[in-house]
């Protein structure tokens, strides 16, 4: 498993992870919801959707919209067993550990504090995130 400053620093670098960012719509849902709410979604997302070793749907169990938790899975590498496997380092085939689980929570709460934060610096725009965010 890698370190999520490494695992940071490389996707800052893909132009793909680099386009993700929340909607007002999502933005919204975090901040009416809280942080703690919504990580726990994201707890449960991980538990039912990656942590299996044989994923349903495995690719294309992660929507492209629906719920700040998705949008930060796409851009932070998490949203698939080959997506784990390539960024963190996580390999596919086996079940996630509850270490391994806790560090994709990790970096997408990393993902989410750094969009609500930018939100901070410029209400009513949307931003993409940058690996010196936290």
């Amino acid at each position: 498993m890698r370190e999520l400053d490494e695992v940071f620093a490389a996707l800052a670098r893909s132009d793909f992870r680099r386009r993700f960012r929340l909607g007002s719509r999502d933005a919204d849902y975090l901040r009416a919801r809280g942080r703690e709410i919504v990580l726990s979604h994201a707890r449960r997302f991980v538990m039912e959707r990656l942590a299996p070793a044989q994923p349903f749907r495995d690719g294309e169990q992660t929507p492209m919209r629906g719920h700040p938790v998705f949008i930060a899975q796409h851009a932070t590498g998490t949203c698939c067993r080959t997506c784990l496997a390539k960024w963190h380092a996580i390999p596919a085939g086996r079940a996630l550990t509850e270490a391994e689980q806790e560090h994709v929570v990790q970096a997408l709460a990393r993902w989410l504090d750094a969009q609500d934060a930018m939100r901070d610096a410029q209400p009513g725009l949307s931003f993409q995130w940058s690996v010196s965010e936290r």
